[in-house]
């Protein structure tokens, strides 16, 4: 009678097994799907950012190079006393480039050794576009580490497959050992694989979609 009672709670306890571990195999599987997806989408954007920020920074240097220009052109009026051609040149300063030539003038260049030798080399001299592809940078930066780290979450969920699996085995093959003893060791390496799994697999995050 005892030996029935105990085969009985081990066919429960199997069942019990097996359903879980299918369960969790599907929803490893899910998940693990799911992490792959993100991760894609967070390398799109990470180049998507990336495509953006050398654009700004083209854009960054075209402006440098047109600021270079007009300011060699006014400088060189300028040492040559052609008041109304200076003046030609200083007027179409750029907008972004005209507090720096003024930060620079007021530093007294042509008396103060001390002073930075162009507009270019102050503080004020700063691209909205070169600060933009700056951020961009940072922004595709954090984009290929969100993706990475997907990448990472995607695989746990993957092992975290293999083990339910593992555990599904155990499992189904306990139900084709006679000897009861040898039986309840089986499932219950099957029952400790399948609930230390669980423990882990509870810890990671969750995507869902809707």
């Amino acid at each position: 009678m005892t030996s029935r009672r105990s085969g009985a709670w081990v066919d429960v306890v199997s069942t019990v097994v097996l359903s879980l571990a299918a369960v969790a195999i599907a929803w490893s599987g899910y998940q693990a799907s799911r992490w792959t997806g993100e991760q894609a989408k967070a390398f799109s954007r990470a180049n998507a950012a990336r495509l953006e920020s050398t654009r700004s920074s083209n854009l960054a240097n075209s402006q440098t190079e047109i600021d270079v220009a007009t300011f060699t052109q006014w400088v060189d009026s300028y040492a040559r006393k052609e008041t109304e051609l200076a003046d030609f040149y200083r007027k179409r300063f750029r907008k972004e480039f005209k507090p720096a030539v003024e930060a620079w003038i007021a530093t007294r260049p042509l008396r103060n050794p001390d002073a930075p030798l162009t507009p270019f080399a102050t503080p004020q001299y700063r691209l909205a576009a070169n600060v933009e592809a700056e951020r961009l940078q940072a922004k595709a930066g954090a984009e290929a580490a969100a993706a990475t780290r997907n990448i990472q979450r995607a695989t746990n969920y993957i092992l975290g497959v293999v083990l339910f699996s593992a555990a599904l085995f155990f499992g189904g093959i306990s139900t084709r050992i006679g000897n009861p003893r040898a039986r309840a060791v089986v499932l219950g390496l099957g029952c400790v694989v399948l609930l230390s799994t669980l423990a882990w697999i509870a810890t990671f995050p969750i995507s869902v979609s809707i």
